[in-house]
């Protein structure tokens, strides 16, 4: 595996970026794949999303400074590119964006790709009624294991703020499950 900053510099160079894109997108794409699809819930709309962000990854590479690791720049723009994606498809549609929550859910029952059991949907529908900073922590830190510094490179924020709305998500997320 080649180190970051190494990765970094051959991006940069033009003689050596094709070849060290085609190495980052094969590193990252699974991970970024499930943090994007952990938002937008849907696999095709989830492989749009991760598409975009690549692109977007490949266009402004020169511009990353080395501020924080290579992930947390490219789980930044991910994570803005799903929110965005979201938005854009409740303003077409012409909903809401709790409504297309709600719409998105219904539909992962019917998802082919979606893999999970009963208790799995419940967990996603428990996920869905957080709001969308809570989810998006709840998700990063519950599904993808992240620290809480890397979420806080992510997310640019504090980790005592991301402790508490992770702390206040589980309990939300207790008490839909504790319904019915």
């Amino acid at each position: 595996m080649i180190a970051e900053v190494d990765l970094v510099e051959e991006l940069k160079d033009a003689k050596t970026q094709s070849r060290a894109f085609e190495v980052l997108v094969n590193t990252y794409k699974k991970r970024l794949y499930w943090h994007v699809r952990s938002i937008v819930l849907n696999h095709d709309d989830a492989d749009d999303v991760l598409q975009n962000t690549f692109v977007k990854v490949f266009r402004n590479i020169n511009g990353f400074k080395g501020d924080s690791k290579l992930y947390s720049w490219m789980y930044r723009i991910a994570t803005n590119e799903a929110l965005t994606f979201l938005k854009q498809k409740s303003r077409k549609s012409g909903i809401s964006n709790e409504e297309l929550q709600s719409q998105l859910l219904d539909n992962l029952e019917a998802d082919v790709y979606f893999e999970g059991d009963e208790i799995q949907l419940k967990l996603q529908k428990a996920i869905a009624t957080l709001p969308e900073k809570q989810k998006l922590i709840f998700n990063m830190k519950y599904f993808q294991e992240l620290k809480y510094e890397e979420i806080s490179q992510i997310l640019e924020t504090s980790v005592g703020g991301l402790k508490a709305s992770y702390h206040i998500a589980t309990k939300k997320i207790e008490a839909f499950l504790k319904e019915d």
